[in-house]
């Protein structure tokens, strides 16, 4: 892979004003590179041209999926192998795309990005901001991760989260809140609805005839809390719903999650189909959409699952009630509990015109609310008052607002 931009436009000219979107992945990555590889088509008309740089390891075969959706979506990519943390060749990299494509604005998307543009800012003048994703992975390491991040925030001009529960989670960490703002994600309406009913898209996956598919999508990880959702439905077949649960996504815990549906004796019925690069034709062969992690930010697979008009089962953590209204737009439950799982999806199992409901509902609250093109609306205020003057944006609930 090159370390030059591939894919999308050719190189800036000096009338636009670059953005470097700066983020680490390994595999297939997960929901904040649809943000990314999303937003150069949606800031092209305003004048900006955004350069997508992923750092990752050499040769990790789960990139490609990287490289194939920036094509897709016209994203300009740039390939930088990383090596580690004591890899000093990426800052070097950095350092010349940054000369040669006269970035005007870094913006990370993890705590090494943003440590890195901290640090090539003393050799290329440029502007600093970052999103916040969420602080959700817990590892041995994470910790030491997780506090380089929060004392990076403190000195980028702009932070913007994409949950509230984040947004205070910033301000706590000593961010200035004339500094931090709220941006909730958003998804592509026109690319993300519905063309076919789920019986249709069942049939071409070979689901029989009457048998609801409870589906859901992620990183394969503890925070997850696909363990939960396994045995919620493991009690539901026992007790006689015709159902079955797909799983799609990769990770560290796919061989614990393969054990447990083992040792439940539900393969025929419980599945981990991997990562699946035609999403939309999951989410429409699912009949209910169900989220059973522990922590999370706002997930961009809850706004997709609404938008395709799948009836929502999600855990009531982070910026998600903000989302969803109980009942109204989808089904909340408390965080780690089998038993409300159970009875939440046995509820939507039994009833077709609340399911019916729940998805009209979700697919209105995304179109009225959390559209893609509106959050990129926001992102160039935040762009535009960075480039021509201070950096004065705030959160005043949905809403952007001087100080």
């Amino acid at each position: 892979m090159r370390d030059t931009p591939r894919g999308g436009r050719a190189p800036s000219v000096p009338s636009e004003r670059v953005v470097l979107d700066a983020r680490v992945v390994t595999s297939t990555g997960g929901g904040p590179d649809k943000t990314i590889l999303n937003s150069p088509r949606f800031l092209q008309e305003a004048g900006y041209h955004n350069l997508c740089a992923y750092l990752h390891p050499p040769g990790d075969p789960g990139f490609q999926s990287i490289v194939q959706r920036a094509e897709a979506l016209d994203a300009p990519l740039i390939s930088i192998p990383d090596r580690g943390p004591f890899d000093w060749r990426v800052v070097r990299r950095l350092a010349r795309v940054c000369r040669e494509e006269r970035v005007a604005i870094w913006h990370g998307h993890d705590y090494k990005t943003n440590a890195l543009g901290l640090l090539l800012k003393r050799y290329w003048p440029m502007r600093l901001a970052t999103t916040v994703h969420g602080w959700v992975k817990h590892t041995r390491r994470t910790p030491l991760y997780y506090g380089i991040d929060r004392l990076c925030l403190k000195h980028y001009e702009v932070v913007i989260c994409v949950s509230s529960d984040l947004y205070e989670s910033c301000l706590e960490a000593g961010v200035p809140r004339e500094r931090c703002v709220l941006v909730e994600n958003g998804v592509d309406v026109d690319h993300f609805h519905r063309r076919r009913p789920a019986a249709e898209a069942k049939q071409e996956q070979g689901i029989p005839a009457g048998r609801l598919l409870i589906g859901a999508m992620g990183r394969l990880s503890d925070e997850k809390g696909f363990d939960l959702l396994i045995r919620s439905v493991d009690r539901l077949i026992a007790a006689g719903r015709d159902i079955e649960l797909r799983i799609a996504g990769e990770g560290d815990q796919r061989a614990a999650l393969e054990g447990l549906i083992r040792e439940l004796n539900r393969g025929r019925r419980i599945r981990l189909v991997g990562f699946q690069r035609d999403a939309i034709s999951f989410f429409e062969s699912m009949d209910i959409f169900a989220l059973s992690s522990h922590r999370e930010g706002l997930p961009n697979v809850v706004l997709e699952a609404m938008a395709l008009e799948v009836p929502v089962v999600a855990t009531r953590i982070a910026g998600i009630p903000r989302l969803i209204q109980n009942g109204v737009n989808g089904l909340l439950v408390p965080p780690g509990s089998v038993e409300a799982l159970v009875e939440a999806l046995g509820s939507l199992i039994d009833d077709p015109k609340q399911r019916s409901e729940l998805a009209a509902a979700g697919r209105t609250t995304v179109e009225t609310d959390h559209g893609f093109a509106a959050r990129m609306d926001k992102v160039r205020v935040i762009y535009d008052r960075l480039l021509d003057g201070p950096a004065t944006a705030v959160a005043v609930g949905d809403r952007l607002e001087g100080s």
